[in-house]
């Protein structure tokens, strides 16, 4: 039975980390360590990530392909499970993710919005859903960092998380789908913030489209990757 660390890069998320810690909190099979990489926060980020008992480390280069690498490199558990500061794994996401894992390099799961219309929460949940196993019959899974979990030797072996803007979890998931068997768990379920609607369903769907190809500057929308110099 292996060992899992959860890794959750964050960056000025004191809002909203006390709710993904409880919701780890309450995991039927608890995970080996929880570890919150501090992406140069100015809020109280990692004060409140030690408050819940996490272990924090400092990635004060920003980046959240940065942040995702220190914790990869730096977690104690033969599989690293991550999820973002924002989402809530259901209660039996560790327990899911460890029964199908035997055999398997990556992992990842279904995610749903939360904390927006009912009927939106259904709609986020097939449409998802649906976008995954689009993705499965193309032959390219789309592993996304709110919902995976991989061996933590498989993915030093393919080299990590590349140092890009956005869709680093994607590229890590390809790159494991090549070393070995990657399985999609429908039980391990994360429900995530609906702030990603805020601006309009059509604006985020338009920067998933750009995200998914691989058209990522500027994705996050603020100042997460220092401009480039001339």
């Amino acid at each position: 039975m292996p060992d899992f660390s959860v890794v959750i890069p964050a960056r000025n998320e004191a809002k909203y980390l006390p709710h993904t810690l409880r919701a780890l909190e309450r995991q039927t099979r608890a995970p080996a360590e929880v570890i919150v990489v501090d992406n140069g926060s100015a809020d109280q980020t990692a004060e409140v990530a030690r408050a819940w008992g996490a272990r924090v480390l400092a990635c004060p280069e920003r980046g959240v392909a940065r942040a995702r690498q220190l914790g990869l490199q730096e977690a104690h558990g033969d599989w690293v499970a991550t999820t973002d500061a924002d989402s809530l794994p259901c209660p039996e996401w560790i327990e899911a993710l460890d029964a199908a894992s035997p055999g398997r390099v990556a992992l990842y799961g279904p995610m749903r919005f939360c904390g927006v219309a009912p009927a939106m929460v259904g709609l986020s949940q097939v449409s998802y859903s649906a976008f995954l196993h689009a993705c499965r019959l193309l032959g390219k899974p789309n592993l996304a960092g709110a919902n995976m979990a991989y061996s933590r030797q498989a993915a030093l072996l393919a080299g990590g998380y590349p140092a890009v803007e956005a869709y680093e979890d994607v590229i890590l998931g390809q790159e494991l789908d090549r070393l070995g068997l990657v399985a999609y768990v429908p039980a391990a379920l994360v429900e995530t913030s609906g702030r990603r609607l805020e601006g309009g369903v059509v604006p985020f769907l338009w920067r998933h489209v750009k995200n998914v190809t691989g058209h990522t500057r500027g994705y996050f929308g603020d100042d997460r990757v220092p401009p480039r110099e001339n």
